[in-house]
């Protein structure tokens, strides 16, 4: 028979293996699987303690550190710790997550766009008397620059062999002395103290209302020289004549005007030689001299021709305070 005490036997009285004692039950508590089974305790003692199962109700595991570990149930959580407040951001850690391929090739963008600005607004400035001029004007300029870049063309052209023939060595001498001739002269013509001739213009300023004024002149002499006049000499209707060089002035005087102390009267001639068509275009272009003459109440008169004579000449003067660097 079996009582509340007794283990489990089988039919010859034996203990069954594995079977647990009848009071198990109700005494000591099943184990979870793979934890080891405590010895029994000594009489006298309550049972297995909480250091060696944990808290009551909480399974446990073996640990290297001691002999078990409470197990983690679905109900506990675990305290996450909150992240160290960070520093004051110094302001290049503040740029450095701006500095990125798409930040930088809008950068190159907004610069390659600031400047085509920058050169269609200088294009786009040009000369007020330009775009006021006729299409036919602007194809004159046009030619004329190219004439005067082919004549530049040439001049270097002749450079280089006057340069080829000082030095070939026996001919050198001679050469040199011809170049130099020939500078003396090309200067001599330049500094008004030699005559010279060749194909140009004469201009001819005739008041109608009023006298001409010196400034217009003057205005005239500056076209002319700009457009590649080599050189000129001013004449007034009572026959004097007035060699035009660097040095040269003009003066509204009484009656006429004055150029470089020497008195003339109306109407004015300019003989200029150079090239006549580069020279007359310069005087025709809208709002140059001869507009403004015009506008002043007065007429210019252009002749181009084909050879004319310069024969006045100023006087060299004695330097004072110019010396040469040798």
């Amino acid at each position: 028979m079996t009582g509340a005490g007794a283990s489990e036997r089988d039919e010859a009285g034996q203990p069954v293996p594995g079977a647990s004692p009848a009071g198990s039950a109700s005494g000591t508590p099943d184990l979870p699987d793979g934890v080891p089974e405590q010895p029994d305790s000594e009489p006298g003692s309550a049972g297995p303690t909480e250091e060696a199962f944990g808290p009551v109700g909480v399974p446990t595991v073996p640990s290297e550190d001691g002999p078990t570990v409470p197990l983690p149930s679905e109900e506990e959580t675990v305290p996450i710790p909150a992240p160290e407040p960070a520093g004051p951001m110094s302001p290049v850690r503040r740029l450095l997550p701006r500095l990125t391929t798409a930040n930088l090739m809008i950068g190159v963008l907004l610069a390659l766009l600031g400047f085509s600005l920058a050169v269609q607004l200088r294009m786009n400035s040009t000369d007020a008397s330009l775009a006021t001029a006729r299409q036919e004007d602007l194809v004159r300029i046009l030619s004329d620059l190219e004439a005067q870049e082919e004549r530049v063309r040439q001049d270097i052209a002749g450079l280089e062999e006057s340069q080829r023939q000082l030095n070939s060595g026996a001919q050198g001498r001679q050469a040199a002395l011809d170049e130099a001739t020939r500078r003396a002269d090309e200067l001599g013509i330049l500094a008004g103290t030699l005559p010279a001739r060749g194909p140009g213009l004469t201009v001819s300023f005739m008041p109608v209302s009023k006298p001409i004024a010196a400034s217009r002149l003057l205005d005239a002499v500056q076209e002319l020289r700009g457009a590649g006049a080599e050189a000129m000499q001013i004449s007034g209707g009572d026959g004097a004549t007035v060699r035009i060089v660097a040095s040269t002035y003009f003066l509204d005087s009484q009656g006429g005007i004055s150029v470089s102390g020497r008195r003339l009267t109306g109407p004015y001639m300019i003989t200029v030689i150079g090239d006549p068509k580069t020279m007359q275009t310069a005087l025709n272009i809208p709002g140059g001299v001869v507009a403004s003459v015009s506008g002043d109440g007065g007429n210019v008169a252009i002749q181009e021709r084909e050879m004319v004579d310069v024969s006045a000449v100023s006087l060299p003067k004695d330097l004072q305070h110019a010396r040469p660097v040798s």
